[in-house]
């Protein structure tokens, strides 16, 4: 398990200690992204009329919003992804089918060459013993 990591981050004009186990980086994107989201909202007036509560249940409330949103996209894709790796499973399965239906073939192909070698053999061979009973 890793480090639980301390640091204090600025959201809203208040400094902040939050802590968590993920890297300082990470928490500092996380405080960055709830300041991105309270200036987006401060451009609405209706946000600026409303009391600091109200203010901070909507950025909680888009915010979940959002997570929840991303969390359904992710669940999408998934299933999406789950439907290919099926499709490119089957389409590898059609394609050792098709290797071996080739590979049959170009056995049958071999013992058909052989045949006619032998056959075309066998008609120098009878045209020769014509020949021969002819003089």
């Amino acid at each position: 398990m890793t480090e639980k990591t301390d640091v204090q981050v600025v959201i809203d004009g208040k400094v902040l200690t939050i802590s968590g186990y993920e890297s300082e980086e990470h928490l500092q994107k996380i405080a960055s992204f709830i300041n991105n989201k309270i200036s987006e909202y401060q451009k609405v007036d209706a946000f600026k009329h409303a009391n600091s509560d109200t203010q901070h249940r909507l950025i909680e409330l888009n915010i979940t919003d959002e997570y929840f949103k991303a969390k359904r996209q992710i669940g999408q894709l998934e299933e999406e992804i789950k439907a290919k790796q099926n499709e490119l499973y089957d389409m590898k399965h059609d394609i050792v089918n098709k290797d071996m239906v080739v590979d049959s073939l170009r056995e049958n192909i071999k013992q058909l060459q052989d045949e006619l070698h032998e056959s075309a053999k066998r008609i120098v061979q009878l045209e020769t013993e014509l020949r021969d009973r002819k003089r």
